[in-house]
């Protein structure tokens, strides 16, 4: 999974950079209907004419002197409003992710001396630049400090909170702009969303994924991690992060690779959930699994999976006619019945022998269950499918006998032909005629608990 969770990372990454190069666009500081010589400007000529030269130079170290002079000369000047940001984007250029995150707090820290624009670019810059800097390979320790993380997310919930008030440009049109919304919609939940995760704030990072979701379904990448949210939550939401994830598997926006790795992954979860002995069970309920969940985004109520608690429980008091009885009967009893009992191995199971394929290494047997006297004389049919390995004394069994094996369920037909089907059988000897035509005792025990 760790190619998936990389290219999540990588494809949030490259979609900050273009949203934050569109927003500086969109939202560029500047001067419009201002006089820089006029008495009630808040500044003076030397301010302005020194800002004006920091922000037209385009080499990034000569900006960053230019603008460290400025601050030294006007620690207090009114023009700070239009310097930090000129900071966070050179440091956001360089890759210099905390100074970039530093400036962009410095910003927010003015205030109400911004307007809502900037207050929105301020807090989304500090969104972008702390993803950015958990993607980088040299930052890997970064990736896991609790505090950054927690900035981030609550940077990403102030621009969230920030955005209804964001003043739409001159110039640009309706759809351009919702366009661009949408956009950092997106951005800032997915941080949002990421930093919860760092710090383990799962329900956060649930809430913030959904949102992700609500605007852009069927996304691979955001109902993976929606997925690990819900599975890491406590208590677990396990079948809900279960077919999340089944619906991230099959996605029509995963690539073929994603799609396969997400399918082995979902495979081991359902695997350590059930602890089914049976593998082609588990394979079962992962296509089922992946059918239903491609037919509604959130689980319904009537899809269940039955857990190792549930199976265990249903082990409990089973017994081989309560297998028979439950299998027959159908229903999520059934269900729960199989997944409990194929792969156990069963002690001394009791029937009469309808039919006998005798050899050497392989004798096959066919068996009626029974557990009375009356219904060994009445059974005719056999329900049972027995194969006896490694016993050549097997070969002498005969029909109309009773006998006891002791076998692994492997499978069932369901009605109207119903069969147990049993592998790895052995004959209790005591069954085994001493010689051909030389029969044990017939009728089996009054009552078998099993």
């Amino acid at each position: 999974m760790r190619a998936i969770e990389k290219f999540g990372t990588l494809a949030m990454t490259a979609a900050l950079s273009v949203v934050l190069a569109g927003s500086v666009l969109l939202g560029q500081p500047a001067f419009a209907g201002q006089d820089a010589g006029a008495s009630k400007q808040p500044y003076t000529m030397a301010e302005y004419n020194a800002y004006t030269a920091a922000a037209a130079e385009k080499n990034p170290a000569a900006q960053i002197k230019l603008l460290d002079d400025f601050v030294s000369k006007y620690p207090n000047s009114a023009l700070l409003i239009y310097v930090y940001p000129l900071y966070y984007q050179n440091y956001g250029v360089q890759k210099n992710y905390p100074r970039a995150i530093e400036y962009a707090d410095k910003t927010t820290a003015l205030g109400d001396k911004l307007d809502a624009n900037a207050k929105f670019f301020a807090l989304y810059a500090h969104a972008a630049m702390y993803s950015a800097l958990i993607s980088d390979p040299a930052n890997k320790a970064a990736g896991q400090d609790a505090v950054l993380a927690k900035a981030a997310q609550d940077a990403a919930a102030g621009a969230l909170k920030a955005l209804p008030d964001f003043k739409k440009p001159e110039g640009v049109s309706d759809d351009v702009f919702n366009t661009q919304k949408t956009a950092w919609l997106l951005t800032l939940d997915a941080v949002a969303a990421q930093a919860a995760m760092v710090q383990k704030d799962y329900p956060d990072a649930i809430t913030y994924y959904k949102a992700d979701l609500a605007l852009k379904p069927d996304d691979p990448i955001v109902e993976y991690s929606l997925g690990r949210a819900e599975l890491a939550s406590t208590p677990p939401q396990t079948l809900d992060g279960l077919w999340i994830i089944a619906r991230a598997a099959g996605s029509k926006s995963a690539t073929a690779q994603q799609s396969n790795s997400l399918k082995t992954y979902l495979r081991k979860l359902v695997a350590n959930y059930q602890q089914a002995a049976c593998d082609n069970l588990t394979d079962a309920e992962l296509n089922e699994l992946l059918q239903l969940s491609a037919t509604a985004q959130d689980r319904p109520d009537s899809y269940k999976l039955p857990s190792a608690a549930d199976l265990d429980a249903a082990r409990k008091d089973m017994t081989i006619a309560s297998v028979i009885a439950d299998l027959k009967a159908g229903g999520d009893k059934g269900k729960v019945t199989w997944l409990a009992s194929c792969g156990l191995e069963f002690p001394d199971v009791p029937g009469k022998i309808i039919e006998v394929t005798p050899g050497t290494d392989l004798t096959e047997i066919k068996v009626a269950f029974v557990t009375t006297e009356a219904e060994f004389d009445a059974a005719t049919t056999p329900n049972m499918d027995v194969k006896i390995v490694g016993q050549p004394d097997a070969a002498r069994l005969e029909k109309d006998n009773s006998v006891r094996f002791t076998a692994t369920l492997a499978s069932y037909d369901p009605d109207p032909a119903f069969m147990l089907h049993w592998e790895k059988g052995k004959v209790n000897v005591e069954d085994i005629p001493k010689e051909k035509g030389k029969k044990p005792v017939r009728k089996p025990a009054a009552k078998s608990s099993n």
